[in-house]
């Protein structure tokens, strides 16, 4: 668990965006890998099993909270993301730098929930949990030239939508 226990905590809250609910969702996760542990097909990686059924637990939390009519109190307010407990001031040197890099990620956030789903996924899990293709394919169910499709999709819609921080990704370099 403890190896596991971050890059699966990563993935989930990249999939539902609230800590408390990605915190809820992952102890799910490793109370169902305990329960089918004589389930476990030895045949894969663990990590791909872990993958497999915290995806699936993001999925059934995404299908059921279509059925919700009141947001969570942790829910983003506004467009930038922001919780009531997020408005806490940094005191970091080079505000200017800072809020560039704060406006970069908001931008970077938003072009990748505005990915196509599989896409999404793909460059998640491969970006945010350092997955080989292989690993991805046998977690998503899809054959490995279609994942490295996904990615190279993602990509480009990536860099298309971000192509306004061009010129200050070259300043940084």
């Amino acid at each position: 668990m403890r190896r596991h226990r971050t890059p699966i905590f990563h993935f989930i809250l990249r999939s539902v965006k609230n800590p408390a609910t990605a915190d809820e969702i992952l102890q799910d996760a490793w109370l169902r890998m305990i329960q089918g542990a004589r389930e476990f097909q030895r045949a894969s990686r663990f990590t791909t099993w872990a993958y497999t059924v915290a995806r699936n637990l993001c999925i059934d939390h995404a299908r059921k909270a279509v059925h919700r009519r009141h947001p969570s109190l942790d829910q983003a307010r506004d467009d930038d993301g922001a919780t009531l407990g997020d408005g806490v001031a940094a005191n970091d040197p080079g505000a200017d730098r800072n809020a560039i890099g704060h406006q970069l990620q908001r931008s970077l956030v938003v072009a990748i929930e505005s990915l196509p789903g599989d896409q999404r996924e793909v460059f998640v899990l491969r970006e945010y949990s350092n997955m080989s293709f292989k690993e991805i394919a046998d977690v998503v169910g899809a054959p490995e030239n279609t994942v490295k499709s996904r990615m190279r999709y993602a990509l480009e819609r990536l860099q298309s939508s971000l192509v306004e921080y061009e010129d200050y990704a070259r300043t940084l370099g």
